[in-house]
């Protein structure tokens, strides 16, 4: 029985991997976010550094949790929080990215409501500025979900979003890791890596639910390192790195993207919640700590349900996350 397996990977609360409410206290509206999950130890970070991403988590909680305070719609919020993590080259997404083999950044981005499920997705733009907003263009002003490439260049330039010359997400520190890998074995994908030598995979994402009680999943990312033939990973792929619906939960993953595809991560955590009628926390514990595990596969997930319970797990040794509710604010790296 699943059920028994779920009791015995019961998550240690100190862990801040889930976050439950009495349904007799559905807050109002709630928020969270990650900035990536991989080899994150404390021994590679010094506290500048952790200062400077608890203080971006933060600052990207802060912009969607006032959308959602003043009755906003959990679409703004989410596609707002994302942009700002875009605009972070703390970030792999966006002004962050990592560099392909050929040097160049290639951006992937997904959004999807769950009122309707409708959805909208970018893969391998290069002169985007904000792929998440390119995203939600293609879901509202197109009849299709996901868009590649210059096709989706040029969509995103006619509905009038902000293009950039490549250049723009050039930072030196992303372009030394792919010198790096080149020199060491250039066959290899790498996870990005910071300053410290920690590890992620390269992803950001947002979970909301508003005052109406809708929830929206948004995911945006770089991809890995040296990724070669415009590979494309789980973050625009709907149903692998994201995925929302009202009646069960919203989810953003992050991870190796292959396995996330695969075991189509997010639509199996609501799937499990719709069929099985497990909670959010042991749906969303099983997936990550059993399943992935069990398949090799390394990440984590966030994801909020429909009575504002939110949940934070990962199966690497940390992973940039963060929520807010009303009266309630939490930022963390690591495992503890």
């Amino acid at each position: 029985m699943i059920s028994a397996v779920l009791l015995a990977l019961a998550c240690n609360p100190k862990d801040k991997v889930a976050v439950s409410t009495p349904d007799r206290n559905v807050p109002e509206y709630a928020i969270v976010i990650h900035g990536g999950a991989g080899t994150i130890e404390r021994s590679h970070m010094d506290e500048a550094t952790e200062k400077a991403y608890h203080e971006a988590l933060n600052a990207a909680l802060d912009i969607g949790e006032k959308i959602l305070q003043n009755g906003g719609s959990s679409l703004d919020a989410v596609e707002m929080t994302i942009r700002y993590l875009e605009d972070s080259p703390l970030f792999n997404a966006g002004k962050g990215a990592v560099f392909t083999h050929e040097g160049k950044n290639e951006l992937d981005a997904s959004i999807m409501t769950g009122a309707d499920q409708k959805a909208g997705a970018v893969a391998g733009v290069t002169t985007i500025r904000n792929p998440i907003s390119a995203a939600r263009a293609v879901m509202e002003k197109t009849e299709h979900v996901m868009l590649i490439g210059k096709g989706a260049e040029t969509f995103a330039s006619k509905a009038g979003l902000d293009i950039v010359d490549p250049s723009y997400f050039f930072t030196e520190k992303r372009w030394q890791s792919l010198q790096k890998i080149l020199k060491e074995n250039a066959e290899k994908t790498e996870l990005s890596e910071d300053e410290k030598g920690n590890k992620k995979n390269g992803t950001v994402g947002c979970v909301a639910l508003d005052k109406n009680g809708n929830i929206t999943a948004g995911t945006s990312t770089g991809g890995m390192t040296n990724k070669r033939y415009n590979r494309v990973g789980d973050a625009p792929v709907i149903g692998a790195g994201t995925f929302a619906d009202n009646a069960t939960c919203g989810i953003s993953c992050t991870g190796h993207g292959e396995y996330f595809i695969r075991y189509t991560v997010a639509r199996d955590v609501a799937a499990l919640m719709e069929y099985k009628g497990l909670s959010l926390e042991d749906a969303a514990d099983y997936i990550v700590n059993k399943k992935l595990v069990e398949k090799g596969g390394e990440g984590g997930l966030i994801g909020i349900d429909n009575k504002g319970n939110i949940v934070m797990p990962f199966n690497s040794s940390g992973m940039y996350r963060g929520y807010a509710r009303p009266g309630e604010r939490y930022t963390g790296i690591y495992k503890d």
